[in-house]
């Protein structure tokens, strides 16, 4: 991911602390003016909407609290706010998304899949009764993302975003400054106790109680020497019975020679492009980490199978289809 510098003075506000909105040259400025941009279907038909985009980069480049989201480079939460139609990216980010569409062109089709599942997802839980949610590895809280989700049916539900990158979380705050019960953590999803030990988890998630943690953007960027059974282990065995684990995982199982060369270059171009390495998984492996677990029905399936909304998820009939397995694990004991 990408590394970004910022004051050692800045302390992250908890949702109690938060201002309504930032300061900007005596008056509050919400995002949407600061980095607004309408998408159309490719890079060049984004246009400004309220302001140049060098004007916006100087607003948020000179924020009073001196917290500095890193601009000149690529970001891969940005990158895939832009493959899911959201606002909040920049140039450099759509750039460097449309070289990696040049390696897989069904990539931003994988990404809108992986939110139809997430949002399905989040949707269950809360008919189960879940109110509290932690999205790990979630990137920016935007494109009807888990507390959009979660709101619609609980305005009481309480979500927190975790990130270890200080740009997304930067972006995050600003986006979520309304919110009184959703909430950016920055901390490294592959070390638990940073997640559990952060402010802002202590101060809206009761453990003792069923929680829904959300991995739809974590497992892909840890290697097997890294032990990502092990982690989501680690996560189970924290949580109170009745709590669940929402996963998905890139995979190319069942796809053809050329598509899977495709996503080859596609890991390729995210290692050279924002410094990420990716790794495809098969049903096998991902079916291994709901050890211990009741799985949800239909058990381990494609995301696009996993109790789909006919006529309302991205087209099933693209490469992306086979790109991406879901499931769901409840903690009983």
């Amino acid at each position: 991911m990408t590394t970004t510098k910022f004051s050692n003075d800045h302390q992250r506000r908890l949702p109690s602390q938060r201002p309504h909105g930032r300061i900007h040259g005596g008056r509050s400025i919400p995002m949407s003016m600061v980095v607004g941009l309408s998408c159309g279907g490719t890079a060049s038909r984004f246009r400004a909407v309220e302001t140049s985009e060098r004007a916006r980069m100087t607003a948020i480049a000179n924020r009073p609290d001196r917290a500095v989201a890193d601009l000149e480079n690529a970001n891969i939460a940005r990158i895939y706010d832009y493959y899911l139609g959201g606002l909040y990216n920049f140039a450099i980010d759509r750039q460097k998304a449309e070289r990696i569409k040049l390696t897989l062109p069904s990539v931003d089709l994988l990404a809108r899949g992986n939110r139809d599942w997430l949002r399905r997802s989040v949707r269950y839980l809360v008919a189960q009764g879940v109110e509290q949610f932690i999205d790990i590895a979630a990137g920016l809280p935007t494109a009807n993302n888990t507390h959009e989700v979660a709101h619609a049916l609980n305005p009481r539900a309480r979500v927190i975003y975790v990130d270890n990158d200080p740009s997304t979380v930067i972006h995050g705050e600003e986006i979520l400054a309304k919110e009184p019960l959703a909430a950016m953590a920055e901390a490294d999803g592959r070390h638990p106790e940073q997640v559990w030990a952060h402010p802002a988890i202590r101060e809206l998630i009761d453990l003792s109680q069923p929680v829904g943690i959300i991995m739809g953007g974590l497992l892909v960027f840890i290697s097997d020497e890294d032990d990502p059974k092990g982690l989501i282990a680690a996560y189970r065995d924290a949580l109170a019975p009745g709590s669940y684990l929402a996963i998905s995982h890139l995979t190319a199982d069942t796809v053809d020679a050329e598509t899977r060369a495709q996503v080859d270059r596609m890991v390729a171009a995210y290692q050279a492009g924002v410094g990420a390495a990716l790794h495809v998984r098969d049903k096998a492996t991902f079916a291994s980490w709901f050890e211990g677990m009741e799985l949800i029905d239909p058990g381990v399936t494609l995301m696009a199978d996993w109790r789909p909304d006919p006529g309302l998820d991205v087209d099933a009939q693209t490469p992306s289809r086979q790109l991406g397995y879901g499931a769901l694990g409840r903690i009983t004991t």
